[in-house]
């Protein structure tokens, strides 16, 4: 199995797509907080971290051993 400092890098990354699309998501258009659709918006936040966290295990073949990139010598 993968070692626990993937599973974190995992975590961080999906993390950090979870908030880039929190972001993208309410501060699109005009951000009015007594509008927005917080379950919808909540929802495509947990589709962009799952799509993070998938992506990050799919690569870690490809990549350093123990990296979530695909790329070589990319932390």
């Amino acid at each position: 199995m993968l070692p626990a400092a993937f599973w974190i890098g995992v975590a961080d990354r999906a993390l950090k797509s979870f908030a880039q699309a929190l972001l993208v998501l309410w501060g699109s258009d005009q951000f009015n907080v007594l509008t927005i659709d917080i379950p919808t918006t909540l929802g495509v936040a947990a589709g962009a971290a799952v799509l993070s966290a998938l992506t990050s295990i799919v690569s870690a073949p490809i990549g350093d051993k123990g990296s979530t990139s695909a790329l070589p010598g990319a932390a």
